[in-house]
């Protein structure tokens, strides 16, 4: 009886393993519409800073994140805010707009992502602004949000 136990535990395990492998292939993440999620946020971000609604920019990041600035890494989204302020919002609202390209997610466990990719600010009559950016995000009831941002 006890041997039954065992190698039943073992089909469990075995069959519970297989199903997750199939969840995650794909798109990398452990569900099909992970990596669509985060990038659909990544759109709302950017739409966000293209009608120069920072309140809606900020929304993919959690109350606790954090973003490298030329000082260090800033906490919270409130000082994140204040960063964009004294930065690309000084006049009440970005001058460029905004998207991204090259975007890449893959996941660090079921719960947490990471994203690399490009920012591309154009317009204004000025010369395109470009850098890189890796940020990571995490699983919440809210749905995906940043968790950490850097660029450069």
């Amino acid at each position: 009886m006890r041997r039954r136990h065992s190698w039943m535990i073992l089909l469990i395990a075995m069959v519970t393993a297989c199903a997750t492998q199939t969840q995650s292939v794909g798109t990398g993440l452990r569900y099909p519409n992970d990596a669509p999620a985060i990038r659909a946020l990544f759109d709302t971000s950017a739409a966000g800073w293209n009608r120069g609604e920072l309140p809606v920019y900020l929304s993919v990041y959690t109350e606790s994140a954090t973003a490298m600035g030329a000082k260090g890494p800033e906490r919270g989204v409130n000082a994140i805010g204040d960063q964009m302020r004294a930065g690309y919002w000084k006049t009440g609202r970005p001058v460029q707009v905004l998207h991204f390209e090259h975007l890449e997610i893959r996941p660090l466990g079921p719960d947490n992502a990471l994203a690399t990719g490009q920012y591309v600010l154009t317009g204004a009559g000025r010369p395109d602004r470009t850098g890189w950016f890796t940020t990571i995000w995490t699983r919440t009831p809210a749905g995906w949000r940043m968790i950490h941002d850097h660029a450069s």
